[in-house]
């Protein structure tokens, strides 16, 4: 599960006063939504890892990076519509290219647009050797896209008053150790799950994929080398992000899995949604990992060692579940993720400057990244992105949303192959207008008249794009 951290200044984000992080300190009714938040060009930026940590109005102390103001300022209640050139029916065309002669086995993609679904579809076949159709309930393995519904299930405990987000982790765990006392203890929720604990990148990983035990991991980061001091830089982990399941354990007596079926995947309607590797086998379908043999694709049982971390990497999810997630993260379901909450979630609280360099797309319209509480946050071309990106053997997915325009967007895919990651800022592109650029590696769709020509409607939620859809407009 590879992922990330050079130094690009967060000044173009401009992030403003960053008021709808009062739940650190007190809770999420002073918050404002992420969605409708306009940054202001007078206030300064998220600061560079390292600044002490910002100090709350009650007298404790937020993570750093948080900079907390009024929450009066910086709302927009006005979200851009789509660009003339956003074509649902284009995009299902290039998905369905993709799985043409199996360049790879197969995939889902969910799109959403002001709380409507319009597309939630799969594309190709679950198995190469007992080919399949994959379809909106075929389920997939989404890897580090676990990490947002750990974030998220955590903010609903924080509503609760069961957490805080200055919570010390040694409070509900007293046997954590670091290499060095102190540190260890003042590591907090909100650094656990911002990857700010102080651990050099991905530590123990290695040892995870070799079938090392959890547990026994757990106990090693007492000898782990750190790089700086808790809350202070980042550095991605999987480790050390899944004690959020240790945690909510202690804090609530109930396991992570029963917390996120119960707060999450029960009321949002993702009926597909599981955890762990008998969740995804003994769902009514589900797409087998692919890596590459001679000759095509092989298809392989799913690695468990991942599994081991229902934080990190727990969930399996479908298309349909994926779109309800979506909706849900974009602010229209506020019985369930209220938008205050919303806004803490989505809200960077630390650079991390190596994720706009690697693939093309990155490097050409990236201006800098941050890390949220389970999510990533980017300046993508002077738009704001939420995104993250996932990976195991034979599994790969990309979860990507533009709070201007209300759009959610997510693509998995059963196999190991780079090909598909191309949909995601073609789909950004054409959101904001951008000129059509070639991300993508089929032909025929890089020719700007084949995304005018259709003559869809996407702001029409009824019309053709919603047509295509197989699964209803929550």
């Amino acid at each position: 599960m590879k992922h990330d951290s050079s130094r690009r200044s967060l000044n173009p984000w401009r992030l403003g006063t960053l008021a709808a992080l009062l739940t650190l300190t007190l809770g999420s009714t002073a918050q404002t939504s992420l969605r409708w938040h306009t940054p202001d060009p007078s206030q300064p930026s998220v600061s560079q890892a390292g600044v002490a940590r910002s100090q709350g109005i009650d007298g404790t102390v937020a993570p750093q990076g948080l900079q907390i103001g009024s929450a009066a300022n910086n709302l927009n209640p006005r979200v851009m519509p789509l660009a003339a050139d956003f074509d649902v029916r284009q995009f299902e065309a290039m998905a369905q290219a993709l799985v043409a002669d199996q360049r790879i086995p197969g995939m889902a993609m969910a799109i959403v647009h002001n709380g409507q679904i319009l597309s939630a579809r799969g594309y190709g076949v679950t198995d190469v050797r007992n080919a399949e159709p994959i379809d909106a309930h075929t389920v997939f393995r989404l890897a580090s896209l676990s990490k947002s519904f750990a974030g998220t299930l955590t903010g609903l405990l924080v509503n609760d008053g069961t957490l805080r987000w200055d919570s010390k982790l040694v409070d509900y765990m007293p046997s954590f150790q670091l290499i060095d006392p102190n540190a260890a203890r003042t590591v907090t929720v909100a650094d656990l799950l911002s990857h700010r604990v102080g651990l050099t990148h991905n530590t123990y990983d290695r040892d995870l994929e070799n079938y090392a035990d959890y547990r026994v991991l757990t106990q090693k980061l007492a000898y782990a080398p750190m790089s700086c001091q808790p809350g202070t830089c980042y550095g991605y982990q999987n480790i050390a992000f899944s004690l959020i399941g240790d945690v909510v354990f202690a804090a609530t007596g109930d396991f992570y899995s029963q917390e996120v079926q119960r707060r999450l995947f029960k009321p949002l309607g993702m009926n597909d949604a599981s955890l762990g590797l008998e969740g995804i086998t003994s769902a009514a379908r589900w797409a087998k990992p692919h890596v590459r043999a001679r000759g095509g694709w092989a298809s392989l049982t799913p690695k468990p060692t991942y599994y081991q971390l229902p934080p990190a990497a727990g969930v399996n999810a479908s298309a349909s579940d994926m779109a309800q997630w979506l909706i849900a993260q974009t602010g229209h379901r506020p019985d369930v993720l209220p938008l205050p909450l919303l806004a803490t979630l989505h809200q960077p609280l630390v650079e991390t400057p190596t994720e706009i360099r690697g693939s093309s797309w990155r490097r050409q319209r990236l201006g800098s990244a941050g890390y949220a509480l389970g999510w990533r946050v980017f300046d993508y071309a002077g738009h704001r992105v939420v995104f993250h990106a996932g990976a195991v053997q034979g599994y790969r997915g990309m979860v990507a949303m533009l709070p201007e325009r209300d759009l959610g967007i997510a693509v998995l895919w059963n196999s190991e192959s780079g090909l598909p990651t191309g949909l995601l800022p073609t789909m950004l592109d054409r959101a904001i207008g951008m000129p059509v650029q070639r991300w993508l590696d089929v032909d025929g769709f890089d020719d700007p008249g084949l995304y005018a020509s259709e003559g869809v409607n996407p702001q029409d939620p009824t019309g053709s794009n919603a047509q295509k859809s197989t699964a209803a407009p929550h």
